[in-house]
């Protein structure tokens, strides 16, 4: 996972990544590709 100022350059980076609030913080998260997680930090 990484921890990244701007999650919409992590977005972009492919069709399935989604934009998920839990406990106060935001991810970015992909069920197709785990690989792609990001936290905002």
């Amino acid at each position: 996972m990484k921890v990244i100022n701007s999650l919409k350059s992590a977005k972009k980076r492919e069709r399935n990544c989604r934009v998920i609030r839990r406990r106060g913080r935001v991810y970015v998260i992909n069920k197709k590709n785990p690989r792609f997680k990001a936290r905002q930090g």
